[in-house]
């Protein structure tokens, strides 16, 4: 690391924040049809529909710090 700022990290938080956005409205444009889903099944789709949205950010993550999109091994 150089320690010079990178104009990819507020690129990658403003990124990181639309995925949220976007994800949010996904599920929530389903609220109707997931409420009428016993208790149960409504919690564990919540649960992982809160889950599944951090898997795609791994990359972005990986590109903020490095500028590759990928993890060199």
């Amino acid at each position: 690391m150089n320690g010079q700022p990178s104009w990819r990290k507020p690129a990658g938080i403003l990124a990181i924040l639309g995925l949220i956005a976007l994800w949010a409205g996904a599920i929530a444009s389903f609220s109707t049809q997931i409420g009428e889903w016993p208790r149960l099944v409504q919690v564990v789709f919540y649960v992982v529909a809160g889950i599944v949205w951090i898997f795609p950010v791994r990359p972005l993550l990986v590109w903020m710090e490095t500028g590759r999109w990928r993890v060199q091994r």
